[in-house]
């Protein structure tokens, strides 16, 4: 089904809802944008609650409250509990260090179906210093505990880079200590933050076939324990991600302003004009905005895409990283293998991981404190 031929797409599956980019933590893989919205340009909590109305309407199904860090929202329980009336599931992502246990208590009251939890290492030093957030880690373990108590089921978020990857083992079994129901690990992408800090993030081949030996062997062994979401770095691979499950196809992003993404990236590629959920209905917008028609379905592909079988399956892969590393964002993602300029990405992922790594470019969005690189 073509962009063209698509006169009523179907209703995503979800909606990314970005209640503030503000961060008590400074990671060096941060995939909020390079410019940030400020607090003073954020939806306030009617606004927020429209949005969900619209959403519910357009056929939503899941709603995942981030950021930022969602929790430095005090309307987070009301907007919860606003999007649970309406029949909606939901999903908070969190780094956590902003909860108590009474908050816990409320937003599970308030009708929270489930929690995402980021690690940044099993190594309480290390899990502070790549967060850029000192106690960090101790907070996390509490604040995991907290989420079981309240019967709130656990995902546990654990980013992998070439400073924590040889400790999967010890992070997959963490995750089995604090009681997670799932696992995602996912090495971590190159986009905006990330982009800047691929040469002190980026594993080397080694690291990344051992990690995938670990996960697939904890994955026989913690059968009926532990799920597991794996998401390999694409510099590596041989075949690209359906990004998002395809371009304005499963997925929506509305930011902290109300404006309304195909995915959290999108904003980096030029020439493409996002509207505001406050402007224009958020059905619109999702049929027929512009923006999510341009990469929506399979006319805009060029070749070796548009005669692939697989067009249909990835989508062409991720427009964002055509941007980031090509400069062009409706070029053939090169982290396929049919695209002429895989090669290069490839060389240019094992020259970059085989030199020493430099100092973390932390992301500054509040003043934690410092930790040294």
């Amino acid at each position: 089904m073509t962009a063209q031929t698509m006169t009523a797409p179907e209703p995503p599956l979800a909606m990314l809802v970005e209640l503030t980019h503000r961060c008590p933590l400074r990671c060096p893989y941060c995939s909020n944008p390079l410019e940030l919205e400020r607090r003073g340009q954020e939806l306030d909590t009617a606004a927020w609650r429209d949005v969900l109305d619209q959403a519910a309407a357009l056929g939503v199904l899941q709603v995942h409250f981030s950021g930022g860090e969602p929790t430095a929202r005090p309307d987070l329980e009301d907007l919860v509990e606003h999007a649970a009336g309406l029949g909606l599931y939901t999903n908070l992502i969190t780094a956590g260090v902003l909860l108590d246990e009474a908050r816990v208590g409320r937003l599970s009251a308030a009708g929270l179906d489930h929690v995402q939890l980021s690690i940044q290492d099993s190594d309480p030093a290390e899990s502070d210093r790549i967060a850029g957030y000192q106690g960090g880690y101790r907070r996390k373990i509490a604040v995991a505990g907290w989420i079981r108590a309240a019967g709130l089921p656990l995902t546990l978020n654990a980013p992998v880079h070439r400073h924590n990857i040889e400790r999967l083992e010890a992070i997959i079994a963490l995750a089995v200590e604090l009681g997670a129901e799932r696992i995602e690990v996912a090495h971590v992408q190159y986009y905006g933050w990330g982009l800047k800090n691929r040469a002190a993030l980026i594993p080397t081949r080694a690291q990344l076939e051992r990690a995938t030996e670990v996960v697939e062997a904890a994955i026989e062994r913690l059968k009926g324990v532990l799920v597991f979401d794996y998401v390999v770095p694409d510099y590596y691979a041989h075949r690209p991600k359906a990004c998002m499950g395809g371009w304005g196809r499963q997925f929506l992003n509305v930011t902290p302003s109300g404006k309304v993404l195909p995915c959290h990236a999108a904003e980096t590629i030029p020439g493409l004009a996002f509207e505001r959920v406050t402007e224009r209905g958020l059905a619109e917008i999702w049929a027929h905005s512009p923006a999510f028609e341009r990469f929506r379905g399979t006319d805009w592909m060029p070749e070796p895409c548009a005669s692939c079988e697989r067009r249909e399956i990835d989508w062409g892969g991720c427009r964002c990283q055509a941007l980031a590393i090509l400069g062009d964002a409706a070029l053939t993602d090169p982290a396929c293998g049919l695209s002429p300029h895989h090669d290069a990405l490839v060389a240019l992922a094992e020259a970059e991981s085989d030199r020493e790594p430099p100092a973390f470019q932390y992301r500054r969005m509040t003043r934690p404190e410092p930790v040294e690189a």
